[in-house]
């Protein structure tokens, strides 16, 4: 099993959220990478985001971006 281009940009977005607060979201422009655009899309259609280009985390994208930034954290220690 692998990640998909599509999974590696959805992830790529979720670790775009600044998990110190609940009051800020992010915003991905019309004239950002295709791959982000449709990256967001996609987290929308899954209930991980509010807006369609991006948002706020809903309480299921809070947990996948708890869990994207920290296998992050954790790939990169050392």
């Amino acid at each position: 099993m692998s990640y998909t281009p599509d999974n590696i940009a959805e992830l790529e977005v979720l670790m775009l959220y600044d998990l110190s607060t609940t009051q800020e979201g992010i915003k991905i422009h019309k004239t950002a990478e295709p791959s982000k655009i449709s990256a967001a899309q996609r987290l929308f259609e899954k209930g991980i985001i509010t807006q369609v280009d991006g948002g706020y985390l809903t309480s299921l994208g809070r947990k996948a971006a708890e869990h994207t930034q920290f296998l992050y954290t954790m790939l990169n220690a050392g």
